[in-house]
């Protein structure tokens, strides 16, 4: 059913959407604190752009 995955992929999209958010949260925070380690840091900002990634390809499947 067509409306049924566009439904899911709004779904999907809005959990990627969040998971960014935190990530992005996170990213902002590991780097205002000296006492982070940045090979975490970069994990973070590596798996952030994994996801950002990920939106904008749902995102355009989405509106097509």
């Amino acid at each position: 059913d067509p409306e049924e995955n566009a439904m899911s992929l709004t779904s999907h999209l809005t959990e990627l959407r969040k998971k960014h958010e935190v990530l992005s949260q996170k990213v902002e925070e590991g780097a205002r604190n000296p006492a982070t380690d940045s090979i975490a840091l970069t994990e973070m900002k590596k798996r952030k752009l994994a996801i950002k990634q990920q939106i904008e390809k749902l995102s355009v499947t989405a509106t097509h």
